[in-house]
């Protein structure tokens, strides 16, 4: 196989610093997580309210069954972008603040300062 020449003008990338795998791992279940149009309105949903939200006024907001919603936030919790309790039969729900700085991770890749 030929080797391949580099067009003239074309510029070396920079090096960027690896991120830890744990981190790179978080950073992919937080994205896949979020691949869903519907988690994200729930994501958006939650994170403009003062505390928790019970599950049953997530449901109603939503044109989806509550086993859908319920699959929905549990992959949202599993994620770490959630954070759920029971009280009685209620389940609610918030943002998890942990899942802030999850979002904030996955936000970053983009930061020009993880250039070294």
């Amino acid at each position: 196989m030929a080797a391949r020449l580099k067009p003239a003008g074309c510029c070396t990338p920079k090096a960027i610093k690896p991120m830890s795998r744990r981190n790179l791992e978080k950073v992919v279940s937080v994205a896949k997580a979020l691949s869903d149009p519907n988690r994200v309105e729930m994501m958006r949903m939650l994170a403009g309210q003062e505390g928790p939200l019970c599950a049953c006024d997530i449901i109603e907001h939503f044109d989806l069954s509550q086993p859908t919603v319920s699959h929905h936030l549990k992959i949202l919790k599993e994620a770490g972008l959630l954070r759920g309790s029971r009280n009685g039969l209620w389940a609610f729900y918030e943002v998890e603040p942990e899942g802030i700085g999850a979002l904030e991770g996955l936000t970053g890749l983009l930061d020009k300062r993880a250039a070294t």
